[in-house]
C-alpha cells in the first residue's frame, strides 16, 4: 500500500494550502489510476504548508510535490 502526500508553498492561507495538497494528491492518484494501480492499494493525504523542503522564495517550486510513502 502507498500514500500519496500532497505539498505546497507557503503562498496562500493554511486552508488554502490544505484543500491545495489534497488536490495534489489526489491527482497524482487518478492518474496512477488510469496507469492500472489499483485504487485499494493507494490513499492520499494532505500536509499542506506544514513540511516545507525550503523557505526561501525563489525556491518554493520545491514545495509544490507530491511524496509517495509506502505503509
Amino acid at each position: 500500500k502507498i500514500t500519496i502526500e500532497g505539498h505546497c508553498c507557503p503562498i496562500g492561507t493554511s486552508e488554502y494550502n490544505m484543500a491545495l495538497g489534497w488536490r495534489r494528491a489526489n491527482s497524482a492518484q487518478d492518474y496512477l489510476v488510469k496507469l492500472g494501480v489499483k485504487k485499494n492499494q493507494l490513499s492520499t493525504i494532505s500536509y499542506g504548508e506544514e513540511r516545507l523542503v525550503t523557505t526561501v522564495e525563489a525556491e518554493y517550486w520545491k514545495n509544490r510535490r507530491c511524496e509517495f510513502k509506502s505503509q
